[in-house]
């Protein structure tokens, strides 16, 4: 008994067939099967179902509108990302009961500041670091030395070997008129994903930030922009795309971003950068001050460095009296402090200091060579004495 094949299935692959002879593919379509109705196996080529969804796509593309503050973060990241590079470390470090040496890597982020390739970075993210390795935004991993670092201000530069169309540098902004609220962008590589881009505004001015030196950095940018591990030695930047200040720290319990961060001002960057690709240190202004002890007056000049800026322009420190005294059959040699005729240091150039932090910073904003007036208490009368500053050695 001959069966007659069903009439609707006939008319489905009928169907079909002409919809894959339109695509011009049927003999080059990968075929798939398909289920329908009624326990009939039928299969269509991919190359129809190509041919269906484009007829269902709307017939002009709509291009996406972005709003002012969108469009500002996307101008920001993309003049400023390539700018931005992976920093990663390897070291050795003694651990365990035995102190035993075993090996350490470390990440952070760093800023092409010109095309000769030198990179800023924090000096706590390569510190102790055997092993340098700066990559590129366009993905070269390049090998890197250190030109010069400075840890009183936690700043470190370092040169790599690229070509001129592999360095994006970033430009140098002002810190000096930041306010409070303006927006800001943080360029980094936090947790080791390359480039990322958050942003905030600038939460405070003026902050200090103690270094492992036992120096304060000054003027230092508080913001709520994320900073995570990884993000040290990246940019801080103004919605013009420059560098105002260069990410270190994070206040936080637990090592992540708590919405405090600091960044180093690109005020202080511009002063020791240059002298770190100079001569790979920062040589500091000296007033020939050893030592002060902190009082409710002032800053009372515990020594002075014999012959020294301080000792030459006159100022007095702490002097020792040596005394004679028999003790029966013998004499003996007693010294003696004479804390009577200390000068007491209340200004440096005009501004009041009242710790020895406060003179060291207003010392180190001059140059060596320059003459400042330090402001003393002698005796009960104020002085002005004129000291020309040495050089740090």
């Amino acid at each position: 008994m001959k069966v007659r094949p069903n009439s609707g299935v006939q008319r489905f692959r009928r169907l079909v067939a002409g919809v894959v002879r339109r695509s011009g593919a049927a003999s080059r379509a990968s075929r798939e099967p398909i289920f329908v109705a009624g326990g009939c196996l039928v299969t269509i080529c991919a190359a129809a179902v190509s041919v269906a969804l484009q007829a269902a796509e709307p017939p002009g593309a709509v291009s996406r509108s972005f709003t002012p503050e969108e469009q500002t973060n996307i101008t920001v990241y993309q003049a400023g990302n390539r700018g931005v590079v992976n920093i990663n470390t390897k070291a050795t470090v003694a651990a365990g009961f035995f102190m035993m040496e075993v090996p350490s890597e470390g990440a952070g982020s760093g800023i092409v500041i010109d095309r000769e390739g030198h990179i800023l970075t924090n000096f706590h993210v390569i510190e102790a670091a055997q092993e340098i390795q700066v990559v590129l935004h366009d993905g070269s991993a390049h090998e890197a030395r250190v030109v010069g670092v400075d840890p009183a201000t936690d700043t470190a530069v370092l040169r790599v070997e690229a070509t001129g169309e592999q360095l994006e540098p970033l430009g140098f902004g002002s810190s000096h008129d930041l306010r409070v609220g303006q927006r800001v962008f943080a360029i980094g590589n936090p947790f080791g994903l390359e480039r990322t881009l958050t942003t905030g505004i600038i939460s405070s001015l003026n902050r200090s930030l103690p270094t492992k030196t036992g120096r304060t950095i000054k003027s230092i940018i508080q913001t709520d922009a994320a900073i995570n591990p990884g993000n040290s030695g990246g940019p801080l930047l103004d919605s013009t795309g420059k560098i105002i200040g260069m990410t270190t720290a994070i206040a936080s319990r637990t090592g992540q971003s708590s919405g405090i961060g600091f960044a180093i001002p690109v005020g202080t960057l511009r002063r020791i950068v240059p002298q770190l690709i100079r001569q790979g240190r920062v040589i500091r202004p000296d007033a020939g001050i050893a030592r002060v002890y902190q009082s409710e007056a002032g800053l009372m000049v515990a020594a002075v460095v014999p012959d020294g800026p301080a000792d030459q322009a006159g100022i007095h420190g702490f002097r020792v009296i040596r005394e004679r005294r028999r003790q029966g059959p013998f004499v003996a040699e007693f010294e003696r402090i004479d804390r009577s005729g200390a000068d007491v240091i209340v200004a440096v150039a005009g501004e009041p200091v009242r710790t020895a932090d406060d003179f060291l910073s207003a010392v180190e904003s001059k140059n060596p060579g320059d003459r400042i007036l330090i402001t003393v208490l002698r005796e009960g009368h104020r002085l002005d004495i004129p000291v020309l500053l040495g050089r740090e050695n």
